[in-house]
């Protein structure tokens, strides 16, 4: 297998290429049971690709392949492995323009706002934590002097990992690339809606590992993901998505006891406080509602606390910031927005809108729907700001995953931080004023894994993140992802009398 010395950059050329394929012990082949399922271009409903249709049996044939080359990838020193994994990066590096248009054509994501970001951090993640690989390191232990005691840290071995669809290549590089580097082999389920760019980054790496390191299949989750985390020789799953398959994830598990990482979504506030500077605290929204990725992210700022006293400044600000952005084409240059990524989603969201204005919320509708006839069935949703929503409204109370957020007046730091906190989920969450006290007074309080002041920025390799309550176990794009999810510790004594 070999990829074109110059990346290729027709998108529908290049997804037609990689239709009908898993790519396991470092080649491309079919679904063994033949079924194959189409991907769709969102803005057009065109179907782009067939992908493979996985079921058990190549479940089978990923798993044994991994597990043939782990025992030869383990035995790699450390640095040798994580130059590997950072040549990878490297060669993704040469390729981001394709993956940002081919994820583009899959997804729905605009290119230049969004799938361009993903492909330059995806490259960025294999790069930095092929750099970690000497930090594999153990402990000594004190433990009697003539005994020398020391912990030494293992790859636990076959790793599974199940990626979303709304940045699945970055998700999937922040699972994979500790996994690698700590010496285990991976085996992946991409998403159905988006298995194309995750599978030529998986094709692209296969000519850096050895056949079997890394394998990925497409399917969906009964036939596919069920049986990836019931296979007996799985040691390992790390799965981003919904709570509740977050929970049939973590059930399964619990029977083979093996451990498991999940990250299963969130519903972040922001509290802009009294003193915050207004118009960076409009653009922080802009930026954390993940607009330009039409609000389909775990940490999307979708309930906004604002002081009373800025309140109406605020929601007329970011309306009118929102007017201002482009919905159209997700591969046109011009555009700032694109579209939900599927039928389900798009009807999800909707749904979400017009409960919300059941419940007594005004939905402030911004932007506008392209007028290019051949989007006219694409799933463009404009983007909604919410006021005056009870608490407990659904909208308010649960992942929407859309380009929704609720804009709320609150009259304290105490009564913003208890209705922030009043939730499931603790993902994210960021406070904006310009008092320090209050700032470290919110970063204590609030109920989230990943708090920022005054930014929003989204999850870059070398800051942990994770959440706390159904937002999920474990952390991921940080040394500790890589030496407490992906390892195992053995403490060997060595009696010296």
């Amino acid at each position: 297998m070999s990829t074109l010395d110059t990346p290729a950059l027709d998108p529908r050329k290049l997804a037609r290429r990689l239709s009908n394929k898993h790519l396991i012990d470092g080649s491309f082949v079919a679904p063994q049971g033949g079924k194959t399922f189409d991907v769709i271009h969102p803005a057009t409903l065109e179907v782009v690709a067939q992908a493979a249709a996985g079921e058990a049996a190549d479940v089978d044939a990923a798993v044994a392949a991994a597990k043939r080359a782990q025992a030869s990838w383990r035995a790699l020193p450390a640095r040798e492995r994580g130059k590997l994994v950072a040549e990878c990066g490297r060669r993704l590096e040469g390729h981001k323009e394709e993956l940002a248009q081919l994820v583009a054509l899959e997804t729905g994501k605009a290119l230049r706002t969004e799938s361009r970001v993903e492909a330059n951090v995806v490259a960025d993640a294999f790069i930095f934590y092929g750099g970690l690989a000497s930090e594999l390191k153990g402990e000594h232990v004190p433990f009697h002097p003539d005994m020398l005691t020391v912990t030494i840290r293992e790859p636990i071995g076959v790793v599974g990992a199940i990626i979303p669809w709304n940045v699945p290549m970055m998700l999937m590089a922040f699972k994979i690339a500790p996994a690698l580097v700590a010496g285990n082999t991976v085996v992946v389920k991409s998403a159905e809606e988006a298995p194309l760019a995750v599978l030529r980054v998986c094709e692209i790496m296969n000519e850096v590992l050895p056949p079997g390191v890394f394998n990925i299949l497409s399917g969906f989750g009964p036939e596919c993901g069920g049986p990836l985390v019931a296979h007996p020789d799985v040691g390992k799953i790390t799965f981003t998505g919904s709570v509740e398959t977050g929970k049939i994830i973590s059930r399964a598990a619990a029977e083979k006891l093996i451990p498991v990482t999940l990250e299963l979504g969130g519903k972040s506030p922001m509290i802009v406080m009294d003193d915050a500077d207004l118009e960076r605290a409009v653009e922080g929204a802009v930026t954390g509602v993940r607009f330009t990725r039409q609000g389909q992210s775990c940490t999307a700022a979708s309930r906004i606390y604002v002081h009373e006293s800025l309140h109406d400044r605020f929601v007329e600000a970011l309306k009118a910031r929102v007017d201002g952005m482009v919905m159209g084409d997700p591969l046109d240059e011009a555009t700032d927005i694109g579209t939900i990524v599927s039928e389900q989603q798009y009807e999800k969201v909707l749904g979400y809108i017009t409960q919300g204005q059941a419940d007594g919320g005004t939905a402030l509708e911004a932007s506008r729907l392209p007028e290019d006839s051949r989007l006219s069935k694409g799933y463009f949703v404009r983007p909604v700001i919410f006021t005056d929503l009870p608490e407990t409204s659904r909208c308010i109370q649960e992942e929407i995953f859309g380009p929704v957020t609720a804009v709320q007046r609150i009259s304290s730091l105490d009564e913003a931080i208890e209705k922030a906190n009043d939730s499931v989920y603790g993902l994210a969450a960021t406070i904006w004023t310009s008092n320090l006290k209050t700032a470290m007074e919110g970063v204590r309080r609030l109920e989230a894994g990943f708090v920022q002041v005054n930014q929003n920025l989204v999850v870059q390799p070398n800051l942990s993140y994770g959440g706390i309550k159904q937002s999920g176990l474990g952390k991921e794009a940080s040394l500790e992802a890589m030496l407490e999810h992906f390892t195992v510790k053995k403490t060997a004594i060595i009696n010296m009398t």
